[in-house]
Protein backbone atom coordinates (compact mmCIF):
# COMPACT_ATOMS: atom_id res chain seq x y z
CA UNK A 1 0.00 0.00 0.00
CA UNK A 2 1.13 3.73 -1.17
CA UNK A 3 2.20 6.02 1.65
CA UNK A 4 -0.70 9.12 1.97
CA UNK A 5 0.07 12.49 0.86
CA UNK A 6 0.72 13.52 4.07
CA UNK A 7 1.68 17.29 3.54
CA UNK A 8 -2.10 17.52 1.33
CA UNK A 9 -4.01 15.93 4.34
CA UNK A 10 -2.88 18.02 6.88
CA UNK A 11 -3.26 21.11 5.00
CA UNK A 12 -6.16 20.31 3.95
CA UNK A 13 -7.58 18.96 7.73
CA UNK A 14 -5.63 23.02 8.54
CA UNK A 15 -8.07 24.51 5.77
CA UNK A 16 -11.19 22.74 7.52
CA UNK A 17 -10.25 23.65 11.06
CA UNK A 18 -9.78 26.79 10.26
CA UNK A 19 -13.16 27.33 8.10
CA UNK A 20 -14.76 26.05 10.33
CA UNK A 21 -13.58 27.78 13.12
CA UNK A 22 -14.15 31.01 11.28
CA UNK A 23 -17.75 30.31 10.26
CA UNK A 24 -18.39 29.80 14.21
CA UNK A 25 -17.01 32.85 15.25
CA UNK A 26 -19.49 34.63 12.46
CA UNK A 27 -22.47 33.63 14.03
CA UNK A 28 -22.25 36.31 16.21
CA UNK A 29 -22.54 38.50 13.68
CA UNK A 30 -26.57 38.93 12.26
CA UNK A 31 -25.95 37.18 8.50
CA UNK A 32 -28.71 38.80 7.19
CA UNK A 33 -29.74 38.24 3.44
CA UNK A 34 -28.02 37.76 0.01
CA UNK A 35 -29.99 41.03 -0.44
CA UNK A 36 -29.22 42.67 2.62
CA UNK A 37 -25.92 41.35 4.21
CA UNK A 38 -25.15 41.61 7.38
CA UNK A 39 -21.68 41.62 9.49
CA UNK A 40 -21.01 38.07 9.73
CA UNK A 41 -22.51 37.31 6.05
CA UNK A 42 -19.37 36.42 4.27
CA UNK A 43 -17.20 35.21 6.89
CA UNK A 44 -19.75 32.72 7.68
CA UNK A 45 -20.19 31.60 3.95
CA UNK A 46 -16.15 31.95 3.29
CA UNK A 47 -15.39 30.26 6.53
CA UNK A 48 -17.67 27.10 5.35
CA UNK A 49 -16.29 27.86 1.64
CA UNK A 50 -12.84 27.19 3.11
CA UNK A 51 -13.49 24.19 5.13
CA UNK A 52 -15.55 22.01 2.15
CA UNK A 53 -12.18 23.39 -0.27
CA UNK A 54 -9.74 21.78 2.43
CA UNK A 55 -12.36 18.74 2.81
CA UNK A 56 -11.68 17.87 -0.68
CA UNK A 57 -8.40 18.50 -0.54
CA UNK A 58 -7.94 16.04 2.27
CA UNK A 59 -9.98 13.09 1.04
CA UNK A 60 -8.25 13.52 -2.75
CA UNK A 61 -4.50 13.38 -0.22
CA UNK A 62 -6.36 10.40 1.72
CA UNK A 63 -6.69 8.49 -1.55
CA UNK A 64 -3.55 9.74 -3.51
CA UNK A 65 0.01 8.09 -2.52
CA UNK A 66 2.76 10.68 -1.65
CA UNK A 67 6.31 10.22 -1.35
CA UNK A 68 7.87 8.34 1.70
CA UNK A 69 9.81 10.30 4.44
CA UNK A 70 7.54 13.86 2.78
CA UNK A 71 6.99 15.73 5.74
CA UNK A 72 5.61 19.12 6.67
CA UNK A 73 8.44 21.69 6.05
CA UNK A 74 8.83 23.89 9.07
CA UNK A 75 9.64 26.51 6.87
CA UNK A 76 7.20 27.14 4.73
CA UNK A 77 4.77 27.15 8.28
CA UNK A 78 6.74 29.23 9.94
CA UNK A 79 6.39 32.07 6.89
CA UNK A 80 2.66 31.42 5.85
CA UNK A 81 1.89 31.51 9.64
CA UNK A 82 4.06 34.57 10.27
CA UNK A 83 2.73 36.39 7.08
CA UNK A 84 -0.69 36.00 8.68
CA UNK A 85 -0.03 37.10 12.30
CA UNK A 86 1.80 40.44 10.47
CA UNK A 87 -1.15 41.21 8.60
CA UNK A 88 -2.98 40.93 11.60
CA UNK A 89 -0.70 42.91 13.96
CA UNK A 90 0.58 45.69 11.59
CA UNK A 91 -3.27 46.34 9.82
CA UNK A 92 -4.03 48.93 12.33
CA UNK A 93 -1.19 50.78 12.79
CA UNK A 94 0.28 50.40 9.34
CA UNK A 95 -2.81 50.76 7.22
CA UNK A 96 -3.80 47.81 4.40
CA UNK A 97 -1.29 48.58 1.82
CA UNK A 98 1.77 48.36 4.12
CA UNK A 99 0.15 45.63 5.74
CA UNK A 100 -0.28 43.50 2.67
CA UNK A 101 3.49 44.16 1.56
CA UNK A 102 5.05 42.65 4.70
CA UNK A 103 2.60 39.73 4.90
CA UNK A 104 3.29 38.97 0.98
CA UNK A 105 6.87 39.36 1.70
CA UNK A 106 6.75 37.10 4.84
CA UNK A 107 5.05 34.67 2.96
CA UNK A 108 7.36 34.47 -0.21
CA UNK A 109 9.97 33.62 2.39
CA UNK A 110 9.02 30.27 1.97
CA UNK A 111 9.98 29.59 -1.16
CA UNK A 112 13.85 29.39 -1.16
CA UNK A 113 14.27 29.94 -5.21
CA UNK A 114 12.93 33.43 -5.39
CA UNK A 115 15.08 36.05 -5.18
CA UNK A 116 14.52 39.78 -3.22
CA UNK A 117 13.74 41.16 -6.56
CA UNK A 118 10.99 38.65 -7.43
CA UNK A 119 9.71 38.89 -3.87
CA UNK A 120 9.48 42.72 -3.75
CA UNK A 121 7.73 42.69 -6.96
CA UNK A 122 4.96 40.23 -5.94
CA UNK A 123 4.57 42.10 -2.75
CA UNK A 124 3.72 45.20 -4.72
CA UNK A 125 1.55 43.85 -7.28
CA UNK A 126 -0.21 41.84 -4.13
CA UNK A 127 -0.49 44.85 -2.49
CA UNK A 128 -1.94 47.16 -5.04
CA UNK A 129 -4.33 44.63 -6.07
CA UNK A 130 -5.83 44.20 -2.83
CA UNK A 131 -6.11 48.17 -2.53
CA UNK A 132 -7.77 48.27 -5.70
CA UNK A 133 -10.22 45.72 -4.98
CA UNK A 134 -11.02 46.11 -1.41
CA UNK A 135 -11.03 49.77 -1.18
CA UNK A 136 -11.50 50.92 -5.09
CA UNK A 137 -13.83 48.75 -6.28
CA UNK A 138 -15.62 47.18 -3.04
CA UNK A 139 -15.76 50.42 -1.42
CA UNK A 140 -14.76 49.32 1.85
CA UNK A 141 -14.03 51.52 4.67
CA UNK A 142 -10.28 50.29 5.12
CA UNK A 143 -7.20 52.28 6.21
CA UNK A 144 -5.00 52.46 2.83
CA UNK A 145 -2.25 53.92 5.19
CA UNK A 146 -1.21 54.97 8.67
CA UNK A 147 -2.86 58.31 8.29
CA UNK A 148 -6.25 56.27 8.21
CA UNK A 149 -6.00 57.36 4.54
Amino acid sequence: MNPRDHRDLAGGLLMVAIGVAAALVARRWGFGTPADMGPGFFPQLLGWLLAALGLLIALAAWFRGGQAGEGLRGRNLVCVSGAIVLFALALQPAGLVAATFGAALVASLADARSGWAGRVATAAGVSALVALIFAGALGMDLPLGPSGR
